[in-house]
């Protein structure tokens, strides 16, 4: 059982963000995995950062289209993007170091955060964009 069930209750009915959206729940249900399964901590770095690059890649990917189709609440989503970046940034660097490991309240965090943005900040977006054409 994945750690993270995509469903159609998660798609905000765009492809490409759809597609993304997916890439990231594969990304932590693989973390998951690979911590279930007692990977060394090079695997499971490769995966953060693996997860870290879609996160950022993702987050540019739906601040562009929000940006050109003037949404008016970009600045508070794009708050969001940056207050988990950070976040993701910081755990990162403190698994580098050491300082830190993979764990269910980490994983938890990053599930809960994922369900909570789409669920809520995204589907806000989604037919402000459909209507203007993008699918």
């Amino acid at each position: 059982m994945p750690f993270i069930e995509w469903s159609q209750d998660l798609s905000v009915n765009i492809d490409e963000i759809d597609d993304q959206h997916r890439k990231l729940v594969d990304l932590i249900n693989l973390l998951y995995d690979s911590m279930k399964e007692g990977k060394g901590k090079d695997e499971l770095g490769k995966i953060l950062n693996d997860l870290a690059d879609n996160t950022v890649h993702h987050f540019e990917t739906e601040e562009k289209l929000l940006q050109k189709y003037d949404y008016p609440e970009y600045a508070s989503h794009k708050k969001e993007h940056d207050d988990l970046a950070r976040q993701v940034s910081i755990i990162k660097a403190q698994y580098e170091k050491g300082n830190t490991t993979i764990s269910i309240e980490m994983l938890g965090f990053l599930k809960s955060w994922l369900n909570n943005h789409i669920l809520t900040s995204d589907k806000k977006y989604s037919t402000f964009l459909i209507v203007r054409g993008v699918v």
